[in-house]
């Protein structure tokens, strides 16, 4: 759960305004206003829970709130793929839980009342949430005048972004609170029986040795078993249910790597060699990286260790203004010249207090403020203190605006540079882009050699004219082959692999060789079955594919699963065939070794086998031998057991098991087994009485 500890905020203070979801609810609401006529409201339905439609606006407004719960946390004022899907995935669950936990909350009266929240927040039961954030770090004593403190200057932050914070802090402290007392009221109600711990006792401390025969279906010929159209079809409407289908979809595809020429690659290291005097005589050279290379000026200062192996001896060795290259790494042409050599430590230790422009603090009164809060450190006031009193930076204003130990780099580049040139306890004021840092260095580690370098770099990639040309290809080879037998005759033809990407589910988002597969899995699920799709450029490759197979939701048909049951049935006549047989010999043989030679086979040996057994050796993957093993008595030869890969007669020959158990702690064990999985299980029963019909993949 996210906590205001957690916002460490090297980076600075969340940007609040994210341009492309605000034009794109600008234009929404621009359709929405022009009347019913446009749209229909299904079209932005987003979901369906519990008869509930939940429309793609409130969803985007969850997604939007965790976003900027994250950004807080984090200090990132940009997402990228991965973690934005990870938020549009948490969204989705709490909005899933929300729904469907409030209905059954109504209907059990389950509530949190304010005044339990209350004692949550400022009574007598301090929540772990609340007593975590307002613990004073130095004496890991819980500060309760600062809670109120905070509740009572919230409304002075002018961005709104404690308040909104906060009341994110209470809305998960209380779906916390409901879902444990609902859980508790599930948990009570489960109970372990005695005769239940006695099973689950046996289950994992019985365990028998016995002997056994196979008879194998394949010692039975395929022309003694008749299974007629009309078997299959009884079995099929018997067990339907075992034919249950989740919609997916097959495609093949081949892929046009766009991938540079050697015409490219020559042109990229002819451009640094034409540069590389010019890189060696320039004074300025952030300027002149920034403007030329591909990797933009690096200002840290690299330990040896923190180089790469071709370049760190040179570097260590080197006057500042020589250079090593051109050299080859990572598909890119560089050179690297030495900047500067320093004696500086691995990280410092501090503290800042975080003044803020904004709407109602503008430029020059911030900078005033924090004029007057720097004069008043440096004559000693006390830096925690003024920290928790006028600290804009909310992830560190209760912790005396303690930012911990941070290596070079972890922070924004001014806030860096004057950190690490600073002396141990020195009090400075540096302005970056989040605001006015007054600043403390209250510790350094040793310091060590390092170097400054700068790296011209130029990366090979493919120029116009050769993305025309592969594209051109990926063009013909479309038209060319434009039905599913023409698409395979086609990729053998030019070389190029067919790759096979199967049960791709609806919500899918990457494919096997292919990451951001989004756009293809949306045409799959819009086109017939064999059809072609249009190029489409995904992961630096132009992709064609073919739709092979659609499965809809619901059953497989009885043509696609015939060739499936008529063998089913096959073994089951022949599991009959041989039982019959061994029925007859058994009542003949004395014993396992008679009825052995009568089958012509021979008694395997099993050993130390459960119930909770996987397989058992010389027969492999059998419940059902295993389930009669350990429910035989010894001596006795048993029946027949039909299993998954032949017919079995056994006879145990000893039983292990521990005398007068103590079923206490089984029980125990048990009844907290069940009590840790009511929380999922409960949810899942609920959401699947719910009907949750998901059409995210129609939005995303």
């Amino acid at each position: 759960m996210a906590t205001l500890e957690k916002i460490r905020n090297r980076a600075g203070v969340l940007v609040t305004v994210v341009i492309g979801l605000a034009l794109f609810a600008f234009i929404l609401g621009d359709i929405l206003g022009s009347g019913p006529s446009l749209f229909t409201n299904r079209q932005f339905e987003i979901a369906e829970i519990a008869g509930k439609s939940i429309s793609f606006e409130r969803f985007q407004q969850k997604v939007d709130q965790l976003t900027e719960i994250y950004m807080l946390n984090t200090g990132e004022t940009a997402l990228d793929t991965e973690t934005h899907e990870m938020i549009m995935e948490e969204a989705w669950q709490l909005l899933l839980r929300e729904i469907i936990m409030e209905e059954e909350y109504g209907r059990l009266g389950l509530d949190v009342s304010p005044e339990e929240l209350f004692d949550m927040i400022q009574g007598a039961n301090i929540h772990p949430i609340v007593r975590q954030l307002f613990t004073d770090p130095s004496t890991g004593t819980f500060d309760r005048s600062a809670v109120i403190r905070f509740l009572q200057t919230m409304d002075q932050d002018p961005t709104g972004q404690q308040r909104a914070y906060w009341l994110y802090i209470e809305r998960e402290i209380a779906r916390e609170r409901a879902m444990t007392k609902y859980n508790n009221l599930l948990g009570k109600g489960l109970y372990v029986t005695s005769l239940q711990a006695e099973h689950a006792w046996k289950e994992n401390n019985k365990s028998v040795d016995f002997e056994f025969i196979v008879q194998r279906y394949n010692t039975v010929h395929d022309s003694l078993v008749d299974v007629t159209p009309a078997d299959v079809r009884r079995y099929y409407r018997q067990n339907r249910n075992e034919f249950r289908q989740t919609a997916s979809r097959d495609l093949e595809y081949v892929a046009f790597d766009i991938a540079p020429s050697e015409e490219d690659n020559m042109l990229a290291l002819e451009w640094i060699e034409d540069m590389e005097d010019e890189f060696a005589e320039v004074e300025e050279v952030r300027q002149f990286i920034n403007l030329n290379s591909d990797i933009p000026y690096d200002p840290r200062n690299h330990s040896y260790e923190d180089l790469p192996e071709n370049i760190a001896d040179f570097l260590f060795s080197a006057e500042p203004g020589e250079t090593y290259g051109p050299y080859f790494e990572d598909n890119t042409y560089k050179i690297a010249r030495l900047v500067e050599i320093n004696f500086v430590p691995d990280s410092v230790r501090a503290r800042h207090i975080l003044i803020q422009p904004g709407p109602e603090l503008e430029h020059m009164q911030a900078r005033n403020r924090a004029d007057s809060l720097l004069e008043a450190a440096r004559r000693g006031e006390d830096f925690g203190i003024m920290a928790m009193q006028y600290s804009d930076d909310m992830g560190t204003r209760f912790d005396g605006g303690n930012l911990g130990w941070f290596e070079e780099g972890m922070m924004v580049r001014e806030f860096n540079d004057a950190a690490f040139s600073a002396g141990r306890g020195e009090i400075f004021m540096v302005e970056t882009q989040f605001g006015f840092h007054i600043v403390q260095v209250t510790d350094r580690a040793r310091e060590t050699k390092k170097v400054r370098y700068a790296t011209l770099a130029r990366e090979v990639t493919p120029s116009s004219a050769t993305y025309q040309r592969i594209f051109t290809r990926a063009s013909q080879f479309a038209g060319r082959y434009d039905t599913y037998e023409k698409f395979v005759e086609g990729a053998e033809e030019e070389g190029l692999s067919i790759r096979m990407a199967n049960n791709v589910l609806i919500g899918d988002r990457e494919l096997p060789g292919l990451e951001q597969a989004r756009e293809l899995i949306r045409w799959a699920y819009d086109a017939r079955e064999n059809a072609i799709s249009p190029i489409m450029e995904i992961d630096d490759r132009f992709i064609i594919a073919a739709l092979t197979r659609v499965r809809q939701e619901g059953y497989q048909s009885l043509e696609e699963v015939s060739d499936e049951i008529e063998s089913i049935l096959v073994r089951e006549r022949k599991g009959e065939i041989i039982v019959s047989n061994l029925n007859e010999k058994i009542a003949e043989a004395g014993n396992l070794d008679d009825l052995a030679r009568n089958l012509n086979t021979q008694v395997e040996q099993a050993q130390n086998i459960r119930f909770t057994s996987f397989s058992v050796p010389g027969a492999g993957i059998e419940p059902r031998l295993i389930a009669t093993a350990v429910n035989t008595e010894p001596g006795v030869i048993s029946l027949p057991v039909t299993g998954e890969n032949g017919v079995y007669v056994l006879k145990v020959t000893s039983v292990d098991m521990p005398e007068d158990p103590d079923l206490e702690p089984v029980r125990r064990n048990l009844s907290n087994s069940k009590r840790a999985r009511v929380n999922f299980d409960a949810f899942e029963a609920l959401k699947e009485q719910a009907n949750v019909k998901d059409n995210r993949h129609q939005f995303f």
